[in-house]
């Protein structure tokens, strides 16, 4: 109890510079006696720690001093670089010198065993300028503006108090505050265009219990059963969860999923093409079969311009 006593004290002094003994005493719950027992304690191992007395005195560290790696355990440092390594792949930060510096802190040959990258294949320098832009929105509490498009098709004009950046669903997210609709909302990074950051800063807002999910943006929803054939195993394999999908006996697969009743449905059923059939619910084999209808009269006669 005493030693994870010890480094709290460590933490909470390097994070808030100086405390009183009383602060710690009551923060831990032990007479300020103890504490000054841990100093000494401290002290002895070698921690530069000082105390001043008088009025506005206290307890403190040596300007300087930093945690040597001995009070993390291995897996604290490998979460450590593990998470620089997820942080850098966003695009919306440069970690690689404090990783390799920390790296060799903690004599880790193996500081580099994941490859951690959220880009898409083929993406350039602006996705990673976006990232740098929202990271800055967020941290700096700007007002962001840009232009969405929305599942209907329908550009809009919005606002925002940025949040956090979330990846969800194989996608990154943005949510925050929409100034435009009064509420929180969840933003698909790649539909938005021309981010601005606005000289206006904001308040921080108290947020929902919990920030809106993903699926109850998507308004009303309808469970679609679809059917695929062998040859489309990777993208089922790849789109759909694992507790939606059944493997045939006969062969194919059965997909059972909720899915936005709006027209981005039709255009995501259609790149199936034959490979997949929708068997319920009628309306949507009915708009679906509209929809080929549609592409095939696109082909059916001269090319345009010719």
């Amino acid at each position: 109890m005493q030693g994870n006593r010890l480094f709290q004290i460590i933490y909470l002094l390097l994070e808030r510079g100086e405390m009183t003994a009383s602060q710690l005493a009551e923060r831990f719950e032990v007479s300020t006696r103890t504490i000054y027992r841990d100093v000494e304690a401290l002290s002895q191992a070698g921690i530069p720690i000082y105390s001043t007395k008088g009025r506005g005195g206290g307890l403190g560290l040596l300007p300087g001093f930093v945690l040597d790696k001995s009070l993390l355990t291995k897996e604290e440092q490998n979460d450590i670089l593990f998470a620089l390594q997820s942080l850098q792949a966003t695009g919306g930060t440069d970690s690689q010198e404090i990783l390799s510096r920390l790296g060799s802190l903690f004599g880790d040959s193996a500081a580099n065993w994941i490859d951690v990258d959220f880009s898409s294949w083929g993406s350039g320098p602006v996705e990673r300028e976006r990232f740098a832009l929202l990271r800055q929105a967020i941290v700096g509490r700007r007002v962001l503006q840009f232009s969405y498009c929305g599942m209907s098709g329908q550009r809009t004009q919005r606002r925002v108090e940025p949040v956090k950046l979330r990846f969800k669903y194989g996608s990154w997210y943005l949510q925050g505050y929409c100034r435009e609709r009064q509420a929180f909302r969840t933003f698909k990074i790649c539909r938005m265009e021309e981010p601005a950051l606005l000289e206006e800063k904001f308040l921080p807002r108290p947020l929902p219990p919990e920030v809106e999910e993903l699926p109850s943006s998507w308004g009303k929803t309808i469970e679609v059963r679809l059917r695929f054939t062998e040859k489309a195993a990777f993208r089922v394999y790849d789109e759909f969860p694992p507790e939606k999908v059944t493997h045939l006996p006969e062969g194919g697969f059965l997909v059972v999923d909720q899915y936005p009743d709006d027209g981005g449905i039709c255009g995501y059923l259609l790149s199936f093409g034959r490979e997949m059939t929708v068997l319920s619910p009628p309306e949507l084999r009915r708009r679906l079969g509209e929809e080929a209808q549609k592409i095939l009269e696109n082909y059916g006669g001269p090319t345009p311009g010719n």
